[in-house]
């Protein structure tokens, strides 16, 4: 089983829970792993028979930086669906947001949010 790694993606978004970061904005990072039969995948050497890392990445910037979410939670999910739905062929995608700037008193690392699915949670989520 191989995977593609696509880690530390920075964008600037205006997502979140508080006005300032509502107006004024911040930068996240995406880290997303997708796991999925590269070897076999891969075998004639056409990128029309694997995944591009360049279309995960363009989908990740398009739901990033068009969208508007107040959770961070649900900005991972939605990646998460919006992935898994684009890329059928996969076994698993795992997403994390890091969010660096918590408008909040302290030390900290940054703040991550991982979430994780197959395409067959895609059909039990549906249901739920």
């Amino acid at each position: 089983m191989g995977m593609i790694h696509l880690p530390n993606m920075r964008f600037y978004t205006y997502n979140g829970v508080f006005d300032e970061e509502k107006k004024l904005g911040q930068q996240i990072a995406v880290d997303v792993t997708v796991h999925y039969p590269i070897e076999t995948a891969v075998k004639d050497d056409d990128l029309s028979t694997t995944i591009s890392y360049v279309d995960v990445y363009q989908r990740v910037e398009a739901i990033v930086t068009t969208s508007q979410f107040n959770l961070m939670e649900s900005l991972a999910n939605a990646l998460l669906v919006a992935l898994l739905t684009q890329f059928p062929q996969v076994d698993k995608i795992d997403v994390a947001v890091h969010k660096d700037y918590i408008p909040l008193p302290g030390i900290y690392d940054p703040f991550i949010i991982q979430v994780s699915g197959t395409p067959t949670d895609l059909s039990k989520w549906a249901e739920a």
